[in-house]
């Protein structure tokens, strides 16, 4: 039987106050879910559930089956607070407003300065 060949991987896990990376060493074909468990993360940050977190390697998504390679820095992904669709929706319609000039118009007060605006022209 050949001797397994072993390398170093990183598996890192981010809070908003807290980033940790755990350096272990790992053989040949070991998976992504693998080295997770075995680096001490889980016992760590118990509230990491590989079954809804997402993970990935160098910000690239990955399945937990995913083998890995050398220099692989393993990355633990935290659920998003807010859907990035709505907020990009949210700071262009803030945006529009602010280039009207309208400030903090209210719903009725945009609808009277158009028709205002209709009148005047």
């Amino acid at each position: 039987m050949e001797n397994a060949k072993s390398f170093n991987v990183e598996v890192a896990y981010a809070l908003p106050d807290d980033q940790q990376i755990f350096t272990l060493e790992v053989a040949d074909g070991t998976t992504l879910e693998e080295a997770v468990r075995r680096s001490g993360v889980l016992e760590r940050y118990p509230e990491i559930d590989l079954a809804t977190n997402k993970v990935g390697i160098f910000g690239k998504l990955n399945k937990l089956d995913y083998v890995l390679r050398a220099g692989d820095r393993v990355e633990i992904y935290r659920p998003l607070i807010a859907d990035p669709k709505e907020v990009r929706k949210q700071r262009a319609a803030a945006g529009k407003r602010m280039k009207r000039g309208g400030g903090d118009l209210t719903e009725a007060d945009r609808k009277a300065a158009d028709e205002k605006e209709k009148g005047s022209g």
